[in-house]
């Protein structure tokens, strides 16, 4: 399983969230028929930070060896970002009337990737090498 893929996908996805979230809140929360008061721009921006921040840490930790033990503590954040994320926007998906296409494609992605870390989690880096031989 080619980690550094995955880490830079979770970190470009993470990225363009955050810089969205941080330098369009007022165009955000008009989108999703937030109110659009100071705080709820605010509460947003530092939401940006968050996701922005996440893409970072997964950037800088991409060409490490990822995977059973190693940058464990990276695996599981992720692994509970992305499963929480995936319940969450299902049920919102679920329990919605008119389907909004960014809710389902962040579903996929949520999920795919949910998978991943998953994966990644039980397995050792080097594993998929020493099958061949």
């Amino acid at each position: 399983m080619n980690t550094k893929l995955i880490m830079t996908f979770s970190a470009i996805m993470l990225g363009i969230v955050g810089i969205s979230l941080t330098f369009l809140p007022q165009e955000i929360s008009i989108y999703f028929d937030l109110r659009t008061s100071k705080l709820i721009q605010t509460k947003i921006q530092i939401l940006g930070a968050l996701y922005f921040s996440f893409a970072m840490l997964n950037w800088m930790t991409k060409a490490s060896f990822i995977g059973g033990v190693y940058n464990r503590p990276i695996v599981i954040a992720n692994l509970t970002h992305f499963m929480i994320g995936s319940i969450t926007l299902v049920k919102h998906i679920i329990s919605s009337e008119n389907l909004s296409v960014i809710f389902v494609i962040l579903t996929t992605l949520y999920s795919l990737l949910t998978i991943l870390f998953g994966r990644i989690l039980f397995r050792h880096p080097g594993e998929e090498n020493t099958k061949g031989a």
